[in-house]
């Protein structure tokens, strides 16, 4: 099976041999048939869209699988594709195999992409199906057993899915820098298939953090770091009601387990941010991630002393009307006996004491950054990053220093 396809730069036929070439799975087309062959199937194609040349299903996928290949941003081709796939003539596998193929050599194709992802929301489609087939047994038990069987089948068929995905878009965003149809189609992928689970965003977070590296200068690449960010902590329930794309979101109160975990999430990706800045000096890719984290976790961390606050609040008036149970206990000669306050239950002063400071202090805040970039700046001998330290400082005083 084909993993890539490309053209061999040929201007003319010199042998008298196919011009398609297959070697170690790699497809190779000689370019000088492409002016022919093109066309050809094109005219084909459009013929019978018209209704006046009549073609099967098996000589349309052909044609249409030829013509993507050469040329993968002729819609109706697509379209084509889509009623064979509707009416059972063609598998949604072997379509999203033509789709990875044409992306080794089109990776920006927006045609392609767009494809691929209907093709996805028809495969979601069937998944809430699968259940109907309970009506077919008899026992309870078998019910329930089969019922388990088809959930965790169709889990790890999902699963394959979203892994699949997210090598396709890797490959294509190697193949083209900061290819914004791949990283788009990335994020669609995670939003519609892996929506509340924590581990795939988590997965996705470490295992790019190579893929980052090695591509310091590709704005996507971080930007899609930042949407892992912001889902993580959303998926905590945490984050600001801005962060939210589909609206203000319910906020709940944080333990200081999840305020933790947000903590340290903020602090790897800053630490490292910081990496990657000396080791790479100069690149204003890592600069703008740095101040898109900071930023986040200022807005977060404001977010979180409001939510303390109210908390305290809470507290007071809960130990004024204990107070005040107290006092009425004790005129009623009852004052050995301690009323139950019914609203809210108390916290633990170890947890609110845990809350307030789940990581030693210091350890992310303005100041720090300050010194970060002080001590760059002592030892930096590039222009490029001088520059970009100093646009970085004076944004933390306009813009964090003021909201401070």
């Amino acid at each position: 099976m084909c993993d890539e396809i490309g053209f061999i730069q040929c201007p003319e036929a010199r042998y008298n041999r196919s011009p398609i070439v297959l070697l170690e799975n790699k497809l190779g087309v000689e370019s000088w048939c492409v002016k022919f062959l093109l066309p050809y199937v094109h005219n084909k194609l459009l013929l019978y869209r018209q209704r006046k040349h009549w073609l099967d299903r098996e000589a349309l996928v052909d044609i249409t699988c030829t013509l993507l290949l050469l040329n993968p941003d002729f819609t109706t081709a697509w379209n084509v594709r889509k009623e064979l796939l509707q009416c059972g003539a063609l598998s949604p596998e072997r379509d999203l195999y033509l789709g990875k193929l044409t992306l080794t050599k089109f990776p920006k194709s927006p045609e392609t992409w767009i494809h691929r992802r209907w093709v996805l929301q028809q495969i979601l489609n069937r998944f809430p199906a699968v259940g109907h087939h309970k009506i077919l047994l008899r026992r309870e038990a078998e019910v329930e057993v089969a019922d388990a069987e088809i959930t965790q089948h169709a889990n790890d068929h999902l699963a394959q899915i979203i892994l699949q995905e997210m090598m396709v878009c890797a490959d294509a965003a190697s193949r083209y820098p900061s290819n914004y149809n791949a990283w788009s189609h990335r994020i669609w992928v995670l939003r519609h298939m892996a929506q509340g689970n924590s581990k795939v965003f988590h997965d996705e977070l470490s295992s790019l953090r190579l893929w980052v590296s090695m591509h310091v200068s590709d704005h996507s690449g971080f930007h899609y770091r930042q949407f892992l960010l912001k889902e993580l902590i959303t998926d905590l329930n945490l984050g600001p009601e801005l962060w939210s794309n589909s609206g203000p979101q319910k906020q709940a109160s944080s333990s200081p387990d999840s305020s933790y975990l947000v903590d340290q999430l903020f602090y790897q990706e800053m630490e490292f941010c910081s990496d990657l800045i000396l080791s790479f000096p100069g690149h204003e890719a890592l600069w703008s991630h740095r101040r898109h984290v900071f930023y986040l976790w200022h807005q977060w961390k404001e977010h979180h002393r409001d939510c303390s606050s109210s908390r305290d609040s809470q507290l007071k008036h809960l130990s004024e009307l204990e107070d005040q149970g107290r006092s009425c206990l004790s005129r009623h000669g009852h004052g050995s006996v301690l009323m139950e306050v019914d609203l809210v239950s108390l916290e633990d002063p170890e947890e609110e004491k845990k809350l307030r400071g789940v990581l030693p202090p210091g350890v992310l805040n303005l100041p720090a950054e300050h010194l970060f970039v002080s001590s760059l700046l002592d030892s930096c001998c590039s222009h490029e990053q001088r520059s970009l330290a100093l646009a970085y400082r004076k944004w933390l005083d306009m813009v964090i220093g003021v909201q401070s």
